[in-house]
């Protein structure tokens, strides 16, 4: 998450949080109406011949052939990954202190890629140019535009090295980044009538039919994000944020922190301190599984162990930057489903 974000904010705060403000970032409004649409010309790409796509900053990328040497936050490279667009470089969390891959690595062969940067904010430019990128993808987490991950003190230098192709996450349901980067694989070669491809977005059509069902059914359950930091817990708010935007439109009942906490963090998030954090009842809680925050399984706190979700064990994992594909996607859908239905009324 940012480092230098948009007032007093820490960098800190915000990761743990599940939120997001871009680096440096002044919510203000991006001027583009058209930044909502787009996509290649055509929706399909030939390999060898001309490309261009459209972005959500409303900037138009246009190349003499499909881009081939492509770098990209290692989330955006893990959605690409699952429609057969192989990426030379990522930047952001890919592996694990013991070498796996991390969550945000999706099913990305770690060993086949160059890492740039294994942590948020960090992107080697050195190594970068050494690629010769034709193309960096990564989100947008702010009207402004702004290239999550990409480091603000280098941005500059690396924007001369390749054209650049942002997918907006912010204030929007999920559907709409997963169209997006369905579009977007679509224009770098994908073959989007593929049998696994297809197949993924049924399922996902599917899950989020089962979870629509789940939460018509109980509507008296009671759904909390939280993340978790050694010092706060947070509770993040649904405006915002494409996975709680989706589900709440599918109507799970979110607990909503307080307009006035939210203030303070651009409507992201309320932080708690532990002694607080039974503020506000809930049912089930779904945590950030980003390796930058705690786990449940770590919490130590004795407040957060007798909070009556977390001793009925109705608490699962929830994925604050989901990888952008339909095949990741439906496992968050389903999951939600599946807790909300065997959930008891505890909060």
């Amino acid at each position: 998450m940012p480092n230098a974000s948009a007032t007093h904010l820490t960098r800190r705060g915000i990761l743990a949080a599940g939120g997001a403000l871009g680096l440096g970032a002044v919510l203000t409004a991006c001027g583009d109406d058209d930044a909502k649409s787009g996509g290649s010309d055509d929706g399909t790409a030939a390999k060898a011949g001309p490309w261009s796509f459209k972005d959500d900053r409303g900037k138009t990328v246009e190349l003499d052939k499909v881009p081939a040497n492509i770098v990209a936050f290692t989330g955006v490279a893990a959605a690409l990954w699952d429609y057969g667009v192989q990426v030379k470089g990522v930047f952001g969390p890919t592996t694990t202190k013991d070498g796996k891959p991390d969550v945000q690595a999706g099913d990305i062969d770690v060993d086949k890629v160059t890492v740039l940067g294994n942590e948020w904010g960090k992107l080697n430019v050195e190594k970068y140019a050494a690629l010769a990128p034709e193309l960096l993808v990564t989100t947008t987490f702010d009207t402004a535009g702004t290239l999550w991950s990409v480091p603000e003190e280098s941005k500059d230098k690396i924007a001369k090295l390749a054209p650049s192709v942002a997918i907006s996450v912010f204030d929007r349901q999920l559907t709409q980044p997963l169209q997006r980067m369905w579009e977007l694989a679509e224009s770098l070669g994908a073959d989007m009538k593929a049998k696994k491809v297809t197949d993924a977005k049924a399922a996902f059509e599917k899950a989020a039919a089962r979870l629509r069902a789940a939460a018509k059914a109980k509507p008296e359950i009671r759904v909390l994000a939280g993340s978790a930091s050694a010092e706060l817990f947070y509770v993040s708010g649904t405006n915002l944020s494409v996975d709680l935007e989706y589900f709440k439109a599918l109507g799970v009942n979110f607990v909503e922190p307080s307009e006035e906490a939210k203030k303070a963090t651009g409507g992201w998030f309320e932080s708690l301190s532990w002694e607080n954090v039974d503020k506000y009842p809930a049912d089930v809680i779904i945590m950030d599984d980003r390796a930058s925050t705690i786990q449940p399984a770590d919490i130590t706190e004795g407040t957060w162990k007798q909070l009556p979700a977390v001793k009925a064990g109705q608490v699962i994992a929830r994925s604050p930057e989901p990888i952008l594909s339909y095949d990741k996607c439906t496992p968050l859908l389903d999951n939600l489903a599946e807790a909300i239905e065997n959930a008891k009324k505890v909060g």
